[in-house]
Formats: structure tokens, C-alpha cells, sequence
């Protein structure tokens, strides 16, 4: 793993506490969270050679998933979570696979300008500030290559959010009044991308949760 960010920041752990880290794959295995990642990963329609980064990559779930269905392609995975990346790191050598595992902050990523064909991103954006996320597309679009494109995967928020008691325990530590499909496609239109929009609306729990897929090109 290269430590790519020195610099210490405060960050919302994947599981809302580093308590609950060891809990987070197996429930968001249960919610749906498998047929979810596949279809961004089929959204996203990766080529043979290319370089792919997974942008919060968490446990490492994701980058496995890549990794085993495109062998030819360069996966790198990104979290500002040390503890989050260690479980990544188990979980790819127990799979067998070359990934690379980089700890960094998502507004602020440790790559040049023009690295990487494909970004993907599935359940980060809502953990994010409000200014925190403008500076985290404009980064994607840094280090996306001409023609590369940006994959993304999240809860569905505004009026299309979970709401009773699921919904109150997704925004316990979510900020989904932020990721109604306005506003993800006028922060992405805002940070240089072009043919952003909404590709399609899924869901997980049994249709309880809704989630949304975006994509959207660099110029």
C-alpha cells in the first residue's frame, strides 16, 4: 500500500464508526450491495488495458470485483481510511489479485493529471461536505484521461430518499438532502464534466433503499 497522504485529516469512516468496520461487508452484502456494484461495473464498460480507480474504495470489495473480471486492466483503489485499507489489502490477497491500494483524500488525489480511463465510485459522495464535494468532482476530472468517463453509484436523496425509520437510519450518518439528481448533475456540469446525467434508479433492501447511478464524460 503507498501512504500517498501524509497529511492527517478528520474523515466518516465507511461504517459511520470504526467500531462497526468489522459489520460493514457483511450488511451491505444483506441491503444488495453485490448486484448494486455490478451494474455500476457493467455501466462503466471497461476495456482490456485500461486504468481504472476506485475512487473510496473502502474495504475493497469493488476493486476485487474489477480486478477478477478485467485481468488485463490496472485497478487502483483510493481511501482516506487506514484501518478501511488494511481490510482491503486482506481481502485482495486472499483473492489472489494485483491491485493497487493508495491512502488520500478524495478532493485532494495523490495521481498526475490524466491517469486513469475510468473513475468509479459506489456509497462515498454522500459521506462528503457540501464544499467538499465540488472539490472532489473537479479532482476526478483532473485525473481522468481525454475520453475517460465517471461512473457513480449512490443512495438516492431529496425527494427520493428512504424515508420512516430506514431513512433515519441511513441519514444518521449521510448527507442525502444533498444527493437529489438536481444537484449531483449541476455539481458535475459545475466541475467541468460534460454529458453528465442519470443513467438509471435502482434500489436495495428489497426495494426499501433507493440508489441512483450517474455518469458523466470529461471534454
Amino acid at each position: 500500500m503507498n501512504q500517498l497522504s501524509e497529511t492527517r485529516r478528520e474523515f466518516l469512516p465507511a461504517a459511520g464508526r470504526d467500531v462497526f468496520l468489522p459489520l460493514y461487508d457483511p450488511i451491505v452484502s444483506l441491503m444488495g450491495g453485490a448486484r448494486a456494484r455490478e451494474e455500476l461495473v457493467k455501466q462503466a464498460n471497461i476495456q482490456p488495458n485500461q486504468r481504472v480507480l476506485d475512487l473510496g474504495c473502502g474495504t475493497g470489495t469493488l476493486v476485487v470485483l474489477l480486478k477478477r473480471k478485467y485481468t488485463a486492466a490496472e485497478i487502483v483503489g483510493v481511501d482516506p481510511d487506514p484501518k478501511a485499507l488494511q481490510r482491503a489489502q486482506k481481502k485482495v490477497r486472499r483473492a489472489g489479485v494485483a491491485v493497487q491500494l493508495d491512502e488520500g483524500f478524495a478532493d485532494e488525489l495523490p495521481y498526475e493529471a490524466g491517469t486513469f480511463d475510468r473513475v468509479l465510485s459506489s456509497f462515498m459522495l454522500h459521506h462528503l461536505e457540501e464544499h467538499e464535494r465540488e472539490k472532489t468532482l473537479r479532482e476526478v476530472l483532473r485525473v481522468l484521461k481525454p475520453a475517460g468517463t465517471f461512473h457513480l453509484l449512490d443512495f438516492a436523496g431529496g425527494e427520493d430518499k428512504a424515508s420512516g425509520r430506514l431513512g433515519r437510519m441511513v441519514n444518521s450518518h449521510a448527507r442525502l438532502e444533498d444527493n437529489s439528481q438536481q444537484r449531483i448533475l449541476q455539481l458535475m456540469r459545475r466541475a467541468g464534466f460534460v454529458d453528465a446525467e442519470k443513467v438509471k434508479d435502482g434500489s436495495m433492501l428489497f426495494g426499501l433503499l433507493p440508489t441512483a447511478y450517474y455518469q458523466a464524460g470529461t471534454r
